[in-house]
């Protein structure tokens, strides 16, 4: 009888990375990592970049109020590893966009490259990042209808999406201090529920999308980068929600814009 073999996702990947995985399977995986080289490569990028944010950011992981430190917010540093003392949730998780911004420019890639390895199952947190591409790629380019609702509604955009996804208070971010004006916004299917996707344009005509979803299974907050040719997305969940970032503008831009919504829908 034919050994089955086990089915290893990106959570998996990242998981084993991480040190997050019981022993039993972290012994599985690593056999498993040995007969798929590809992977073993970009798991081992992974667990470089580890220690280069740990040791990057080391000096700044101060407690002031519990939460859980730098490490353990980031994609890439397991909670079980870090040892570095506690800092605040919102320092914390903008520190770690850029800890990741640096450490992905260095190693030559920005998080996992989703988009190339479809023969892996996607939870809805991976899934993420090819549903915001593929909303941007239908409706930023769209001339007459890009939005279902204008931004000269923005208060009943906000109250007719936050009912339909149940979420309270939905905020619609105003990324105006970034040079980006909102152009309104849709209802869109995420992971199978209704979720928002709100459009932004600046003064030369370029477009960003914010996509707001539920989240289900991973509640542990973190920062990712995917890219498909010239369209970049940044992704994080936090809690119930994911929210992706998508637009083709440069990196940079991209995580100001990230880091301005993740503080307007967390305060």
């Amino acid at each position: 009888m034919n050994e089955r073999k086990p089915t290893v996702t990106e959570a998996d990947l990242h998981a084993f990375a991480d040190g997050l995985l019981p022993p039993e399977k972290q012994a599985e995986l690593q056999a498993w990592l040995t007969e798929n080289p590809e992977n073993a490569a970009a798991v081992a990028t992974w667990q470089v970049q580890n220690d280069e944010i740990r040791a990057m950011f080391s000096p700044y992981a101060i407690s002031k109020d519990g939460d859980a430190d730098l490490f353990s917010k980031s994609r890439n540093i397991s909670s079980a590893q870090a040892t570095a003392p506690q800092r605040s949730r919102k320092l914390t998780m903008l520190a770690a966009s850029l800890a990741l911004f640096v450490a992905g420019a260095a190693a030559g890639h920005f998080g996992p490259d989703l988009f190339a390895r479809p023969e892996l199952q996607l939870t809805s947190i991976e899934a993420l990042p090819q549903q915001a591409h593929s909303a941007f790629v239908v409706y930023a380019s769209d001339v007459r209808h890009p939005v279902e609702v204008g931004a000269d509604q923005e208060a009943h955009l906000a109250t007719w999406l936050g009912k339909r996804m149940n979420v309270a208070g939905l905020k619609v971010p105003s990324l105006q201090k970034l040079g980006f004006q909102l152009v309104g916004g849709r209802l869109l299917p995420i992971n199978g529920t209704p979720g928002a996707l709100f459009m932004y344009e600046n003064a030369s005509g370029q477009r960003l999308t914010v996509l707001v979803g539920r989240n289900s299974g991973n509640t542990t907050t973190s920062f990712r980068f995917a890219s498909d040719n010239a369209v970049e997305t940044f992704y994080w969940i936090d809690g119930d929600l994911g929210y992706a970032v998508t637009g083709e503008i440069s990196r940079d831009m991209l995580r100001q814009v990230a880091d301005e919504c993740y503080k307007q829908f967390s305060s």
